[in-house]
């Protein structure tokens, strides 16, 4: 009886003898609309473009003595929110020195967990306006983040944050779309 098992089990094992046929990777297809740009009206003392997609921007005066502001921008489809904060650079270099030292500085605590950090220098010399934009490799909090100054009155740095986990590959489609609109951010910025 055992011999008839066994001879049974080879001749099911051989019978099906369909050649095996490797599924392809599958990737996620996320279409997301072509950006549009609309100005934004908020009482800050520098003016700038967003994607319409961006349907909610707020603003809050954080401090009035020093002349700083939290601007929220927030991507309701794509649960992601662009933090950007704006300092009024006083008379000093020392002052913008420490805001530049800062923005640095958060970039590189990711260096624990990210994969690889470029960094993109931006210079626009017709409207004043010089930074960098750090794109964050990894699974980190931030995957993007900025800064653009004018080098004498106006210090702005940006970050971008999803509402999920931190999985580099799921977030990867909605951050390089996110990018591009931070890119056109960085270049409408016109100093007040």
């Amino acid at each position: 009886m055992r011999r008839f098992q066994f001879i049974l089990i080879v001749v099911l094992c051989v019978a099906c003898g369909e050649d095996y046929k490797p599924k392809p990777k599958a990737f996620l297809n996320l279409q997301y609309p072509e950006a549009q740009y609309i100005s934004v009206d908020i009482d800050v003392p520098f003016s700038f473009e967003t994607n319409i997609l961006a349907n909610k921007v707020f603003t809050k005066q954080m401090n009035a003595a020093t002349e700083s502001y939290g601007i929220n921008i927030e991507y309701p489809a794509l649960k992601g929110t662009v933090f950007l904060t704006y300092k009024a650079v006083e008379d000093n270099e020392k002052n913008l020195e420490d805001f530049i030292r800062d923005a640095q500085k958060f970039t590189l605590e990711h260096t624990k967990k990210a994969d690889e950090i470029p960094v993109t220098p931006y210079e626009n010399t017709n409207k004043k306006v010089y930074g960098t934009l750090s794109e964050v490799k990894g699974n980190v909090a931030s995957p993007l983040q900025f800064y653009v100054t004018d080098s004498v009155n106006h210090f702005l740095v940006g970050s971008l944050y999803f509402n999920a986990r931190p999985n580099y590959d799921s977030i990867l489609p909605a951050a390089n779309y996110i990018k591009k609109d931070i890119v056109h951010l960085m270049e409408s910025i016109s100093w007040e």
